[in-house]
């Protein structure tokens, strides 16, 4: 209940753009500088309590999850032999004066306090991790700007910049454990309240811009909620809902460090591994680490899309790599632009690429059109094959995963291999699945309707009272031995089915784009013939009857 109410508040914030002015925040003081380095009851250093090893691991994770990128793999270089030059000083930690000097020199307008886990992470950064170190270098070049521009549209500190750094090392298509996703690692949940699009074909959490724009937006209401911009920091990491207990606790005190020892373990260590983010960044030169520089030209333009478009219609006509196209648009999921007349999306390409879309791309969207979207259909998984046979032929099941459900006990409820869910979710073999989330799966057609009640389907609010009476009473005939009357009704049944055929709903279909696919047919007439009382309330898989008059 109560996170319904946070929700709730964020919401109403959100719509009403009411948020508290910009102030700058206060420095830290000399009093709760020496609260950082007192000592306990047992004579331990508070700061040495900061050290987190499970944080460390975590951030270092981060760091090594850049070597899988097709960025790092095929787009930059990186001098391997660049450490053995160092001079012997800058191979391990500087003094801690020298650290102190330099980020109390930094002009931030967030508090920039320095400890013994500050110390660790910098090490981190310019010692232990000195390779990622530069790939990040060199990626911020390209991210940094979208940052700063969504920064700067809702007045708050450029310095927020470097939260993606701890959140995914500015790799677009992190995936947490916990099912945070995107270079600012949101969550399904506050990803949609921040009216981010997520579903089988997208997920704008991978989008640089959007997410951004999502991201800016939520820190902007969390501040308006505490005033405090470490705190700020530390609801990113935990969720408003931990700050607001680590405040109860803390007898209503909202200062960071008054509610340090009440916040999570992780979250105690997110504020240092932030200053030494920043701190890394600026002084960056004076630990001469340099940007691991791209290998092609990093500029990009946008163009707009009014028509289903698969990466590899693009890569055979334009001399363009899917893992390229991939890289610039994460936030497609399947190779796949769902776009529609109605509906078009935007894709990113190199500058020097988007004359020649523009003049050929009558051509990239009729090669292969049959393959890839059979009578111009959206059809998942870019129409390959599996065990089972063509996907086109089965049907597509949205199974929303439930606690404590594997990939094998939902392959097992289906009848499915594990490989093939993995395949058509674009699975990695180590990721796991977590409750609440959405996976594809097909089903053989008659397996699906002799089975039907064991198919996941949401609750459809245009149930037919009559319809249901009719079936009962079908069933009581069966019980009572009405054969001959279960007969003529099979028989009126058949009859019936001659003047309709089946459609199955796909993804992102709707009443009037599926008239549209059958000449004479209109929305209203699909509409009635079906009874359908909501028209918002179609999903995928969902099948519906169309007129035979088309």
């Amino acid at each position: 209940m109560r996170i319904k109410f946070k929700i709730l508040i964020l919401t109403l914030l959100v719509v009403s753009g009411n948020v508290l002015a910009q102030v700058p925040a206060k420095p830290i003081t000399a009093e709760e500088e020496q609260k950082i380095w007192s000592t306990d009851s047992v004579g331990n250093k508070m700061a040495d309590k900061l050290v987190n090893d499970n944080l460390n691991m975590f951030v270092s994770d981060k760091l090594d999850s850049l070597v899988n990128t097709w960025y790092i793999k095929n787009a930059f270089s990186y001098n391997k032999s660049e450490f053995d030059s160092l001079p012997g000083e800058l191979k391990g930690y500087l003094p801690d004066s020298v650290y102190t000097s330099r980020l109390q020199a930094i002009d931030s307008f967030l508090p920039l306090p320095y400890n013994e886990t500050v110390r660790n992470f910098i090490g981190l950064y310019t010692i232990r991790k000195r390779e990622l170190t530069s790939y990040i270098i060199g990626l911020s070049n390209y991210y940094f700007p979208i940052f700063e521009e969504a920064l700067e549209r809702y007045q708050l500190p450029h310095e927020l910049k470097y939260l993606p750094i701890i959140e995914s090392a500015l790799n677009p298509k992190a995936f947490s454990r916990a099912g945070a996703s995107g270079l600012w690692q949101f969550m399904i949940g506050t990803g949609k309240l921040y009216g981010l699009e997520i579903n089988s074909y997208i997920d704008e959490r991978n989008d640089p811009i959007k997410s951004s724009d999502a991201a800016a937006r939520y820190l902007r209401d969390l501040y308006s909620i505490y005033g405090d911009w470490h705190v700020v920091i530390a609801a990113y990491n935990c969720g408003p809902g931990n700050i607001n207990k680590a405040v109860r606790r803390s007898g209503g005190k909202q200062s960071y460090w008054d509610i340090y020892y009440s916040l999570p373990r992780e979250t105690r260590g997110y504020i240092p591994v932030f200053i030494a983010a920043s701190y890394m960044m600026h002084y960056a030169k004076e630990h001469q680490l340099l940007a691991a520089e791209p290998k092609f030209k990093t500029t990009t333009d946008t163009i707009e899309i009014h028509n289903y478009l698969n990466f590899e219609q693009l890569a055979a006509v334009m001399n363009i790599s899917v893992e390229e196209l991939r890289q610039l648009n994460p936030q497609y999921r399947r190779d796949i632009v769902p776009a529609r007349p109605e509906k078009p999306y935007i894709l990113k390409l190199p500058s020097d690429k988007i004359s020649a879309f523009i003049d050929n791309q009558n051509q990239i969207f009729a090669y292969n059109r049959d393959k890839y979207f059979p009578n111009n259909m959206l059809v998942p998984l870019k129409g390959r094959h599996t065990s089972r046979g063509n996907i086109a032929d089965m049907k597509e099941i949205t199974h929303v995963v439930k606690s404590g459900e594997s990939i094998g006990t939902v392959a097992l409820k289906y009848k499915v291999s594990i490989t093939e869910i993995r395949d058509w979710n674009d699975l990695s073999k180590k990721r796991r699945i977590h409750a609440g989330e959405r996976l594809i799966v097909y089903v053989p057609g008659k397996t699906l309707k002799n089975k039907e009640a064991s198919i996941e389907k949401p609750k459809s609010k245009e149930a037919n009272p009559a319809a249901q009476q009719t079936a009962d009473s079908k069933t009581q005939q069966v019980k009572t031995g009405k054969a001959a009357d279960s007969k003529t009704t099979e028989s009126q049944e058949s009859a019936a089915a001659a003047e309709y055929i089946l459609y199955t709903v796909q993804s992102g279909d709707s009443l009037f784009t599926i008239a549209k696919k059958f000449p004479g047919i209109t929305d209203a007439d699909i509409k009635a013939f079906n009874n359908i009382r909501n028209v918002k309330g179609l999903y995928p898989g969902q099948q519906i009857k169309i007129p035979k008059k088309a």
